[in-house]
């Protein structure tokens, strides 16, 4: 059991949820604002992806992630800033009987200074790497993050001085991250992200969770999230097997059936949750004492 946990608000992600909910924000101001809102509901840390403002979809422009950031950083709440670096690694293949060509519609491959190109620009706390490769959702697509890249990213995310957060859909991809940790590429403390219930990765069933929490390496931090209707259960489910929280539109747009939610109704209600629990929840200054952040800006 975790007595004193973070919550992580994941504001908007790449997904096509925006077609789904107006409360998805889109524009860097409705981001930057949805990041605001989760704070001031009690989310300590909020992940940021930026999506196109005309369409919606996602984005990996370095003029949208520093309007968003410039806004975060200039409001009176505070709150730790972790920016997705999943993006330019989407790879489409042309189809079953023709995987080549790859589809020109959703592959963007870049290279791993290309990827961290917004997160040396402007140095957030925190930033994402997706710890392995994996068929994600149906169709033809695949996440793609070889081992050769996520060892370049690591690297240069840590001489960034910048905490990298382990995102880990698979236990495969947990298996690789200890070896990142041998290796030197990311040092203490370590920040793993339990990404459950994302096809095709680790389902959300509580054995399966537990099969990857007792994997996790001791003295290593590590939050839990599930998607859809489980996001809130999980916000439970992760204190109770000694994590921590995350919740947001990212990765469920309802607050309950037929209810959908903003940002902050997410952390509220993950609040709730908790308290319920009689667990302490943690502010920004304590999240950047416990995981020897920097704060910039």
């Amino acid at each position: 059991m975790n007595w004193d946990v973070f919550i992580t608000c994941a504001v908007t992600g790449s997904g096509d949820t925006a077609g789904k909910s107006d409360h998805v924000p889109v524009t860097p101001t409705e981001i930057a604002d949805a990041a605001i809102e989760a704070a001031k509901a009690g989310a300590a840390i909020a992940h940021c992806h930026v999506r196109d403002p005309e369409t919606g979809a996602p984005s990996r422009d370095p003029a949208l992630f520093r309007e968003v950031v410039e806004r975060i950083r200039q409001a009176d709440t505070d709150v730790v800033i972790n920016l997705t670096a999943g993006m330019g690694g989407d790879l489409v293949v042309g189809g079953a009987e023709t995987p080549l060509p790859l589809s020109e519609f959703g592959t963007d491959l870049a290279g791993a200074t290309e990827r961290l190109t917004h997160v040396r620009d402007l140095l957030p706390e925190i930033c994402t790497l997706d710890c392995g490769t994996m068929n994600f959702g149906e169709g033809d697509y695949v996440m793609t993050n070889t081992p050769a890249m996520l060892r370049e990213m690591a690297g240069q995310i840590t001489a960034l001085g910048v905490r990298p957060e382990i995102e880990v859909f698979d236990t495969g991809h947990l298996w690789f991250a200890k070896k990142l940790v041998e290796e030197g590429l990311i040092q203490d403390p370590v920040l793993v992200q339990l990404c459950m219930g994302v096809p095709w990765g680790a389902p959300d069933d509580l054995n399966t969770l537990m099969a990857m929490v007792n994997n996790v390496p001791a003295g290593w931090i590590y939050s839990a999230f599930s998607i859809g209707r489980m996001e809130l259960p999980y916000a439970a489910a992760a204190a109770l097997t000694g994590g921590n929280v995350r919740v947001g539109l990212e990765d469920n747009i309802y607050l309950e059936r037929g209810v959908k939610a903003s940002n902050g109704d997410l952390v509220e209600r993950a609040v709730t949750i908790l308290e319920a629990m009689n667990v302490k929840i943690l502010g920004p200054a304590e999240v950047r004492d416990k995981l020897k952040l920097t704060k910039r800006g």
